[in-house]
């Protein structure tokens, strides 16, 4: 399994494991895919750029890591509490990642505003993670 892979799937173990986030988007309302028929709240896994960031004695890869959340309530009010969970899931994690060590997870930064097109409140969250292999 890639890193990528192994650090998708360690984040949505995490976000759908957690009883706080659970409880603002349902147990169904993280996802790696955005629908067609928006549901509302979501936190969608929405990529993961990854580029080599090996060092002369060992491998490794760091990765961009997008996430968005969707809100269809008035206002930002929602939208912010689902961001603050997700921040306080993520930030600075110990995931387990299958075949992959993660050397850190950290927020980098998030950006909140209407989404012209649905209507919807839209946070695009942004985490900066480095990997290595095991062994």
């Amino acid at each position: 399994m890639s890193a990528a892979s192994a650090l998708q799937k360690a984040i949505f173990a995490r976000l759908s494991g957690d009883a706080a986030l659970t409880a603002l988007v349902g147990a169904d309302g993280i996802t790696d895919r955005r629908l067609a028929a928006l549901a509302s709240p979501l936190v969608v896994i929405a990529g993961i750029d990854s580029v080599d960031h090996s060092t002369a004695t060992e491998a490794g890869e760091e990765h961009a890591v997008v996430l968005e959340v969707w809100s269809g309530a008035a206002g930002h009010r929602e939208a912010q509490g689902i961001v603050a969970a997700v921040r306080a899931a993520l930030h600075d994690a110990a995931l387990v990642l299958e075949g992959h060590h993660l050397v850190f997870l950290l927020h980098r930064e998030t950006r909140l505003k209407r989404d012209g097109a649905s209507k919807f409140h839209r946070a695009e969250m942004r985490f900066r993670a480095v990997t290595e292999p095991d062994g």
